[in-house]
């Protein structure tokens, strides 16, 4: 399972900075996490300012 960025994502970039495996790129509204990469480490979700990361 990965995690992944609401609509409630401010497009800060702070979840992309920490992600250990670069799961994390650019969207165009928001941040978007690519699911076949994600580890499920949480550390995204500990960073983000907005809580706009959630586990699957």
């Amino acid at each position: 399972m990965a995690h992944y960025i609401t609509d409630e994502c401010t497009n800060c970039g702070a979840c992309a900075e920490v992600c250990p495996v670069e799961a994390i790129s650019e969207g165009d509204d928001k941040h978007v996490i690519d699911p076949d990469v994600c580890t499920d480490c949480g550390a995204c979700a500990d960073e983000c300012p907005v809580e706009a990361i959630e586990a699957e």
